[in-house]
């Protein structure tokens, strides 16, 4: 599905006059999460989060982002996920994900998920140990890929993002294994939005730990992709774009190998793990 709107714009240059023009915008809109739980004869229903999304893959977004928040575990923990119906004024944007009798949710950490927003002003040492108490333990991973499979993922993620091909808006996150073939990509207008769809995806198909499979990321790296990352057991995480120096410390912490500037048949190593997970040159 093409996430796309259609509008009509003036080209403006110094060499014409103003042209007008047809064109195509990523579609953004907001999608609600709700949680269904408690005991079979007291259900409840509570809204966890609002997100900016590009419509698509809702239920995977939903799930990766209630995973990578430590809100559920594995799959059995889920009895359905389903857009709400009968709120006809959102038009499909509130999603349900209706939890079994038995799981317990922690709402004080769902109220807490805001702290891995880039924005956030606490300390990096704060965000990182807060992390910790859910990710314990360092990655193990005898994942290996060789250097020039690295150089060629850039170029097999653009081919796959149909939506970004008309409309130069969205985000992809990829997942590849050792060989740099592309088994999931996720599009979506929002770079953590893209990682949990395709987390919730990998997810849903009991694929979790990503032990065997690399990430790859169109966009800059900040601290919550690499915590999500993290969570999702992911070994190396790659990024067209630039890091941040948090994300750097935390991918050390996690002993995940860090890749940044993944273009142009080049690319910087900013993490040297002792574990036997990374590349080959």
């Amino acid at each position: 599905m093409l996430a796309v709107a259609p509008v009509t714009i003036q080209k403006i240059s110094q060499s014409h006059d103003p042209q007008e023009h047809a064109d195509l915008l990523a579609v953004e809109e907001p999608l609600e999460i709700r949680l269904g739980f408690g005991p079979t004869d007291d259900r409840q229903q509570r809204s966890v989060a609002v997100t900016m999304r590009t419509p698509g893959h809702d239920e995977e977004l939903a799930l990766g982002f209630l995973f990578t928040e430590n809100i559920i575990e594995n799959p059995a923990q889920v009895v359905s996920v389903r857009h709400c119906g009968t709120d006809s004024e959102k038009r499909g944007n509130v999603l349900r994900v209706e939890l079994q009798p038995d799981v317990a949710v922690d709402w004080q950490r769902l109220e807490r998920h805001s702290y891995t927003a880039s924005s956030c002003g606490i300390c990096g040492k704060a965000s990182i140990e807060a992390v910790q108490t859910v990710c314990r333990t360092p990655i193990s991973s005898g994942f290996q890929v060789d250097s020039e499979i690295i150089h060629g993922l850039p170029e097999k993620l653009r081919e796959t993002q149909r939506t970004f091909a008309y409309t130069g808006g969205l985000h992809a996150a990829a997942l590849f294994d050792e060989t740099g073939r592309l088994v999931l990509v996720r599009e979506d207008i929002g770079r953590h939005n893209a990682l949990d769809k395709l987390i919730g995806a990998a997810f849903w198909q009991g694929w979790l730990p990503l032990s065997r499979f690399g990430v790859l990321v169109s966009g800059r790296v900040a601290f919550e992709l690499v915590q999500k990352s993290w969570m999702a057991g992911v070994p190396l995480l790659a990024a067209v774009g630039a890091p941040s120096s948090l994300a750097v410390e935390l991918a050390k912490e996690a002993g995940m190998t860090l890749l940044g500037f993944v273009r142009d048949n080049r690319f910087n190593q900013y993490t040297f793990e002792t574990a036997p997970s990374g590349f080959s040159g």
